[in-house]
């Protein structure tokens, strides 16, 4: 993980004039100066110049030179070397007591990764200021804890009126936001932005703010906010044009995503970069345009001088493999520039399952995908025995399923979440724990009787894994997480808006037919975020095109 940025006021201003030697004012500047340079090499001075410092007679005030050498500690990640300024800044009574040193080692351990350290120190900071809670709510956002980053904004409102966020403490939480779904309290963060900066004309000018605000709507399903965001820029830098063409694709709005593409190009003169193409390819490959995704990634390599990454040869592989060009998608595989990792063979043998490419090639998939080192080798295994499972060769599903018992893997849990009155609320499989959990069964049996009434029919193809009989089979589906999210979203949404729900996995096919099912019996908008992209359903039909 990237070092993350020093949080303001972190470190003091040297001591004034009569409180130290103008020796040691001039070690503690350089001291500084060295830890702000961002410099690998100037931060190991830093550490370096500390340490000669304090063995010297006349050592600086610690209060001034601990949060400079703690910043270039957390700069380089040193967490030995942070622990022993840790150690010392205890032993001298300026931890956890003395707020600046504090903050400095929440903002130090959550350089490191350790989210639960840096928010252990900040709980003992007796006098915590804004700066510690922006730096304590910036640690867990930026090691991916984002519901309790969001928790801990939540405290500070409630617990700290007296404390008006600032604009550092709300790029962490619109940041935070956009990977929960947490619309409502994204606005509300957008909110906070205007009155902290002095209303929307000041907004439109803060770029880097503008493009989190993009970001935010457009992970947040409301693709139209963040377009008018996009729209009302006084200034775009290509990040801005990169958000925005991305949110487009991944919504389904892939033309106008193309079109976005070609006016930033041709018309605003600027020019692409990889993470652009990532964007424009994942609109082709979202729409099954085959032929625009060859033409483009020719045009980034001949035209643009862009060298391929594994980024865009996933994309490429998987527009070809999902229209049926699986030996085209291996041809661009063989001429690969890097070695291919396990989500390209894993890409592949989904194509094969789906296009019934054959049992030769689906395994000859699997093992290739099963050769590169991955934390996900359960999705391979749950993909070959959809395989099996089409070939009616049940033996095979059975001996899939006693070889991930037996090695001790598990198919990924999925989680379904759902944004209400400001609070997220998850779901797992099953789930019984929430407390309105008997009233969501209840409307869940409710959905079930008007669903078969409709003649819906549960698609068993993606249950053998996990059931026998199909009895038992329907049943699983029946208690998917996204199926007790759109539960609670028809007790508990505001009639006439949107349920918008975040899901960790791809939607399945049985969940997909009844979400679009669901949104026409019900007469409600159901917008659901999984892991590869948003789906809009609607009056029986879905944004995706049931290309997904």
């Amino acid at each position: 993980m990237p070092p993350l940025p020093a949080p303001a006021s972190s470190i003091p201003s040297a001591p004034p004039r009569g409180a130290a030697t103008d020796a040691a004012r001039s070690s503690v500047n350089l001291l500084r100066s060295l830890a702000r340079a961002r410099r690998a090499d100037l931060s190991h001075r830093a550490l370096l110049l500390f340490r000669t410092l304090h063995a010297s007679p006349s050592p600086p005030p610690p209060r001034y030179s601990l949060p400079a050498a703690l910043s270039a500690a957390a700069f380089l990640a040193a967490l030995p070397e942070g622990r022993q300024l840790h150690a010392l800044a205890a032993k001298l009574a300026l931890a956890p007591a003395h707020t600046v040193v504090a903050n400095s080692l929440v903002h130090f351990y959550a350089s490191c990764g350790r989210p639960g350290a840096a928010l252990a120190v900040f709980r003992r900071v007796p006098d915590r200021s804004l700066v510690s809670w922006n730096t304590a709510v910036d640690a867990l956002a930026g090691n991916g804890d984002h519901l309790a980053a969001l928790d801990l904004f939540r405290e500070m409102q409630r617990d700290r009126p007296d404390l008006a966020p600032d604009a550092y403490t709300v790029q962490s939480v619109l940041g935070a936001c956009a990977a929960t779904g947490a619309l409502s309290l994204g606005l509300y963060a957008h909110a906070l932005l205007l009155r902290e900066l002095g209303g929307a004309s000041a907004v439109s000018r803060d770029v880097l703010i503008n493009n989190s605000l993009v970001d935010l709507y457009g992970k947040c399903g409301a693709v139209e906010l963040a377009r008018q965001v996009f729209d009302r820029m006084s200034e775009r830098d290509l990040a801005s044009w990169n958000a925005m063409v991305l949110a487009l694709a991944n919504h389904g709005r892939v033309q106008d995503s193309l079109d976005l593409f070609d006016r930033m190009t041709r018309v605003e003169g600027l020019v692409p970069n990889a993470i652009t193409f990532v964007a424009v390819l994942s609109a082709c490959n979202h729409g099954g345009l085959v032929d625009e995704g060859r033409r483009y990634f020719a045009a980034m390599v001949s035209e643009h001088g862009i060298r391929p990454r594994i980024e865009h040869y996933g994309c490429m592989v998987d527009i070809l493999a999902r229209a049926g060009f699986i030996e085209e998608a291996l041809d661009v595989v063989a001429g690969m520039n890097c070695r291919p990792d396990s989500i390209i063979w894993r890409s592949l043998l989904d194509a094969c399952c789906k296009r019934n490419a054959g049992l030769e090639l689906s395994e000859a998939m699997a093992k290739l995908a099963l050769d590169v080192p991955d934390d996900a080798v359960s999705g391979v295994y749950v993909l070959l025995s959809r395989v099996y499972a089409s070939a009616q060769r049940w033996n095979d599903v059975g001996m899939i399923r006693q070889l991930m018992s037996q090695e001790g893997f598990k198919k990924e849990p999925g989680f379904s979440s759902i944004e209400m009155d400001g609070s997220v609320h998850q779901f797992v499989a099953g789930d019984t724990s929430h407390p309105q959990s008997e009233e969501i069964y209840v409307k869940l049996d409710e959905i079930q009787q008007r669903l078969t009434s409709a003649g819906y029919k549960p698609d068993l193809s993606e249950a053998p894994m996990v059931a026998d009989i199909d009895r038992t089979k329907g049943a699983t589906l029946r208690l998917h997480s996204e199926r007790l999210a759109i539960s609670f979203g028809l007790l508990n949404a505001t009639p006439g808006a949107p349920i918008r729900i975040l899901k960790n996995l791809r939607v399945c096919k049985d969940c997909h037919t009844i979400s679009k099912l669901i949104s026409k019996l019900y007469n409600v908008e159901i917008i659901v975020r999984d892991r590869i992209r948003f789906h809009h359903f609607k009056d029986g039909s879905c944004s995706c095109k049931d290309y997904w």
